[in-house]
Parts: C-alpha cells; sequence; structure tokens
C-alpha cells in the first residue's frame, strides 16, 4: 500500500473513531457512561446537554477532518483535545474511565497516530 492510500484510509479511520464517539456514544446516548463522566465533571443538571454539544462538536471534527482544511492545525486540535479531556477525565471521573489509567495510553497512542498520519505520512504524499 502507498503512502497516499495509506494516508487516506488512516484519515478516514481517524474520522470515524470521532464519528462514533461523537454521533453514537454522545448524540443517541447509546454509551451512557460518556454522560456519566460529563455529569461527574460539570455537574448533573444539564449533563444531557452538554453531552449532545460536545458529541456535536465532535462529529463537526468530522467533517473538518475529511474537508482536509488546514490540516495541519485539525491535527493538532484532535490531539490537544485528546490529551487534555483524557488528563481531565483520569484526573475527575478516573472511576468511570473505560480502561481506567490505560485510558490515557489508548488516547497517547491515538495522538501518535494523528500526527503520524498528518506529519510524517501526509509529507510522503506530497
Amino acid at each position: 500500500m502507498n503512502a497516499k492510500t495509506s494516508h487516506k484510509l488512516l484519515t478516514f479511520s481517524i474520522a470515524l473513531v470521532w464519528f462514533i464517539n461523537g454521533f453514537y456514544c454522545k448524540i443517541l446516548n447509546l454509551v451512557p457512561r460518556h454522560q456519566q463522566i460529563v455529569a461527574h465533571i460539570l455537574g448533573n443538571e444539564n449533563a444531557d446537554i452538554f453531552t449532545k454539544m460536545i458529541g456535536t462538536s465532535e462529529v463537526f471534527m468530522v467533517v473538518w477532518i475529511i474537508s482536509r482544511t488546514y490540516s495541519r492545525i485539525n491535527a493538532i486540535t484532535q490531539i490537544l483535545i485528546v490529551v487534555v479531556m483524557n488528563i481531565l477525565e483520569l484526573i475527575i471521573a478516573p472511576d468511570l474511565l473505560l480502561w481506567g489509567k490505560f485510558n490515557l495510553l489508548f488516547a497517547l497512542l491515538f495522538c501518535i497516530l494523528v500526527y503520524f498520519n498528518e506529519f510524517i505520512l501526509n509529507r510522503k504524499t506530497t
């Protein structure tokens, strides 16, 4: 598989992660743990609406990823969001994390994948 094909495949895979987490897990609330984490961090009162807003933002991230507009800024934004979100969750709601402390490890691996796709693999396609 050449670099261009690999880059496209990884780009769509990364977008799929955001879509599943945003649309299915948060907007449709098919994984209630996400709303519980939001409630734990921001309070129960508006957890439903905040969770849906976060999910909607993640779906917008999908559109931004697929559009390839300002792709380097997008990659940096993704990395920052994932790192900050996972550190907050680890500090404030560690009992609600699917893999506990290992969530941060998986988040960092995802960030490395985003970095590799944009700053290494994408460079080989131009």
